[in-house]
Order: structure tokens, then sequence, then C-alpha cells
């Protein structure tokens, strides 16, 4: 099995609350960014206190309220499926902060982590404020819903965004990579995929390589599965008949997203 490649763990971690993914350092090669995907049961809570973290809180679906040690957002999140296409509420909240989540309804949450000093105010990412945007022409065309970008200051490391790309089309297109920290050309930022299907039997590809190719990993990608991208390019190419979803996360020693595409592709888009 890919270490980049993560399968869905669904371990109960108490009634109500059901671990689905956690990246961390110890499972994986990133340092700057974790990640949860917790599934809740009507009326089940998860209560976690964060240390020198921050966590963007992603109502991925259904609906939760969400509290920190002075703040309170009730029955936020506005869609049963990421299909819906549509965007959807997120918290976030700084370090050394206590917070629970709370599950109105059945629903799925992405709790997205970095490293964190400088404790900011928590915040209601709502809906409705989260920029949509249209990427690429062609067969490399998809949306995206922006979260957490790098032109919002509410966070100190955090990127967290939502991709669809539709079927028969690449995503992550030209293969880029951001993995140096030689700004003002490239920042060096990990990433996370988290991947959803429609319909639920489909899969994506992923490839992730480098350009001495010491790293050099295409993966068969199923619903509900993670890739890990430590460093290297990343693109995504979507099977005829299906559409695709993923949540990405991005974290590194700077807050900026500044890629670079690899040259023997970069006249696709010329």
């Amino acid at each position: 099995m890919s270490k980049l490649l993560k399968k869905p763990v669904n371990e109960q971690l108490e009634d109500g609350v059901s671990l689905v993914h956690e990246v961390t350092s110890e499972n994986s090669d990133l340092k700057y960014v974790s990640f949860k995907m917790v599934d809740l049961e009507a009326g089940g809570a998860y209560k976690e206190k964060l240390g020198k973290l921050e966590v963007c809180v992603v109502a991925v679906t259904g609906k939760i309220t969400v509290s920190d040690d002075q703040e309170m957002f009730e029955k936020i999140g506005t869609r049963d499926s990421v299909f819906e296409k549509k965007p959807t509420d997120s918290v976030y909240i700084s370090n050394d902060q206590s917070f629970e989540v709370k599950a109105e309804s059945k629903a799925r949450i992405a709790l997205c982590y970095s490293p964190s000093d400088e404790q900011l105010p928590t915040k209601l990412i709502k809906a409705e404020d989260i920029g949509v945007e249209y990427r690429g022409k062609g067969n490399n065309k998809r949306m995206v819903h922006n979260i957490l970008p790098d032109d919002n200051p509410a966070a100190n490391s955090l990127l967290v965004v939502e991709v669809f790309t539709e079927s028969g089309n690449w995503s992550s297109y030209p293969p880029h990579k951001h993995d140096r920290d030689k700004l003002p050309e490239e920042s060096m930022l990990e990433e996370t995929y988290y991947h959803e299907q429609d319909p639920g039997q489909g899969f994506v590809f992923q490839r992730v390589y480098t350009d001495d190719r010491s790293l050099d990993e295409t993966m068969t990608v199923e619903n509900g599965d993670m890739v890990i991208v430590p460093k290297g390019y990343h693109p995504v190419g979507v099977p005829e008949g299906y559409t695709s979803y993923y949540l990405n996360v991005m974290a590194g020693p700077e807050r900026i997203w500044k890629f670079h595409n690899d040259p023997d592709h970069e006249w696709i888009i010329k």
C-alpha cells in the first residue's frame, strides 16, 4: 500500500462519534498539516483541547453547533451532500483553546490543523462569504470554494479550499507543485486531499511526483480516501461518468500559495 494513500479507518471513539481519517506527523511525512475527518450521529459531540495548533472546522455535511471557550455558532452547515455543490459554513479556532462540535443532525466534519503560536479571534466563516472561483478551460475546468485562502487573514498558517471537477476533466492541472521555500517564485506548502466521487462507486487517479522522480506514485483513489502530498506535483484525473470533490488543506513556513507548474506540461495553458 502506498504511504501517500490513506483509506478510511472508521474507528468509533465514543457513542455517536466515529473517526474516519486521522493524518498526523506520526503516520505521515507531514510537519505542517494534520487532519481529522469525524462522523457524528445526531446528538453526538466531539471535544478537543488544541495546544499549539489552530483548526478550521468544516461542516462537510449536516448541521452542527460549534463552541469554543467563549463563543457558540448554532446550527451551521448548508448541505446533506457535497455534490449539492454549494459552499458550507466553517469555524476557525486558534491555538490554546478548547472546542466542541455537537451534531444537530447526522454530520461529517473536517478538522484541518496547522501549527500556531499567535492566538487569533475565533471566526465563523459563513457560506455566503466564501468566494467561488472557476479555474481552467476545456478539459481542465474546475470549481473552487475558497474557505480559507491566503488573502483571508483569519488564520496564521492554514489554507483550506474545496474543489469540484466534472466528468472527464483534470484538476490540479497542469501538474504544479509548491515544495520550495523560494518566494516570490514558489512557496513551501504541504497538502492533503480528502476525496469523494459521485456516484459513490467512482474513482479518480492522482499522481504525486518530483522532478528527479525520487517520489513518483500514481494512485487509484476511491470515495472517502485521502492522498498526502508532502512534496512534488500532484495532478488529478476524473474518469468519464463521475464527478470529483476534494477538500484541500495546506500549510507551511509562510501562509502564501505560490505554485510552480511542471515546465514539461506548462505549454497546455499558454
